[in-house]
């Protein structure tokens, strides 16, 4: 018989959810082997100081995991599945070379991991989700079940939000969350506010809504806060839309005082923020959001698509306040029904068992040596990024305009966007950003950023891909 121990404290599922669990983990480490006998129900039990019923339970749990095989009056024995199917979804499964290309490269992607360990920890986590697969194939109601939502609540917590779970929804996205937001806040015709150069995707819902998307200025720190006020006396806005930390285009973040400043301008004058926190997990130690701030004024929207993979089509919106949430279910259900429950599995067990710290980490760690990359080529002050951000904003030189350098680079494997994407009002600035994530090797971007900065040297007619 095996003498084995586990530490329930390694699990943050129920107990009877832990001892399944911790045999699964022990199997794949080698602290446990096929054929082990585990110690019968009753000690176990006493060893843990848990009821008998949690401990059986749990080992009914691992048998229809394919973990242990129980056999009256002899005990329950390890089976070694866990092996199995970590083999299965390891070096035994072949990649389709179908999808290896499937990809929208002009989207500002995250670096994708490439460390074999990271990548079978993922695959794991695929596995363990696998086991519960015919209920998540099930309906299931809006806004994700109770363990979604506590894993949507510690994650929110490390950008230091405690809301409770009855305003937390998991969503299928960022884009159709918010397109639910804005549809609730304002009605064809009416003016909502954003940066002047935004992101695109919100020009895109308020052109889908008929709503006035009116720009505000902006200074390094982000919007001007003089300008929110006036706009808001002029325009009479019903709601803000920012983008507040490494925001798509420019990388800038919004410093303390100054996002202080918007909560106060928008107090006064009773106006929504609808944050879009798309890339405030990337920083480490990022100021807290505006909904930390002004939580009875914000939505907040932590997608998890940039820090730990757009496939996920997962985001964790916090609504202002219990009564807010209701018309939003009822928005979102109607356009979406649901998350699909297998990414909302796999996104919760991610959180619960550190792998989403631990692609949280790569993409950091990636996203800071291609920035170094960067301003090894490009001249100081030639372009604005963030040390961690994983796009550049780059104003043009030398008589190139986004049209002739985005033909230029059409054929590299990174990814060039014109400034028209994201200018909300007046003539676009002859800018583009450049994408320094997805799948491109440090090499190949290497390469790609030198054929870039040499292109910039002189005047679009010597560059001799351009026609």
């Amino acid at each position: 018989m095996k003498d084995w121990h586990p530490d329930l404290s390694r699990s943050s599922s129920p107990r009877y959810m832990a001892i399944a669990d911790l045999i699964e983990m022990d199997l794949r480490s080698g602290h446990l082997v096929a054929g082990d006998r585990l110690p019968p129900q009753r000690e176990l039990a006493k060893r843990l100081n848990v009821d008998f019923t949690t401990v059986a339970r749990g080992y009914v749990e691992a048998q229809k995991r394919g973990l242990v095989d129980s056999h009256v009056g002899r005990g329950t024995f390890v089976t070694g599945a866990a092996d199995q199917q970590r083999q299965g979804f390891g070096v035994g499964a072949a990649p389709d070379p179908r999808r290896a290309s499937v990809g929208d490269f002009t989207m500002n992607l995250p670096p994708e991991p490439d460390d074999q360990e990271l990548i079978a920890r993922m695959r794991e986590g695929i596995s363990a989700v696998a086991a519960n697969l015919i209920p998540l194939l099930r309906y299931q109601g809006f806004g994700g079940a109770g363990i979604d939502k506590q894993a949507a609540a510690v994650w929110l917590g490390r950008r230091g939000l405690k809301p409770s779970q009855e305003r937390i929804f998991v969503t299928p996205g960022a884009h159709p969350a918010l397109l639910a937001i804005f549809g609730l806040l304002a009605k064809p015709g009416e003016t909502v506010l954003s940066e002047i150069i935004t992101y695109p995707g919100m020009r895109s819902i308020a052109a889908q809504l008929r709503l006035n998307l009116a720009g505000l200025p902006m200074d390094g720190d982000g919007i001007l806060p003089d300008a929110l006020a006036a706009a808001c006396e002029r325009l009479k806005p019903k709601a803000l839309y920012l983008n507040p930390t490494l925001q798509n285009p420019t990388t800038l973040t919004i410093p303390v005082g100054r996002r202080e400043e918007i909560a106060a301008v928008a107090r006064k004058y009773h106006l929504p923020i609808v944050e879009d926190d798309a890339y405030g997990f990337i920083l480490a130690e990022g100021p807290a959001p505006l909904a930390a701030t002004a939580p009875d004024l914000t939505w907040h929207i932590g997608g998890l698509a940039k820090c730990i993979g757009a496939g996920l089509r997962l985001a964790y919106v916090v609504a202002p306040d219990n009564k807010a949430g209701w018309p939003f279910v009822s928005a979102m259900r109607a356009n979406n029904v649901m998350a699909s429950p297998l990414n909302m599995a796999l996104a919760t067990r991610w959180i619960e068992d550190g792998t989403a710290d631990a692609i949280l980490r790569f993409v950091r760690a990636e996203a800071a040596a291609r920035q170094q990359m960067v301003a090894a080529i490009l001249p100081a002050g030639s372009y604005r990024a963030d040390p961690i951000s994983f796009n550049i904003w780059l104003p043009l030189i030398n008589g190139w305009t986004r049209s002739t350098f985005g033909s230029h680079m059409r054929s590299s494997g990174i990814g060039v966007v014109a400034s028209d994407a994201f200018t909300v009002e007046g003539a676009p600035a002859e800018a583009v950003r450049v994408c320094l994530g997805g799948p491109i090797a440090r090499g190949k971007l290497e390469d790609e950023l030198e054929f870039m900065a040499h292109a910039l040297e002189g005047p679009p007619e010597m560059a001799a891909s351009f026609f």
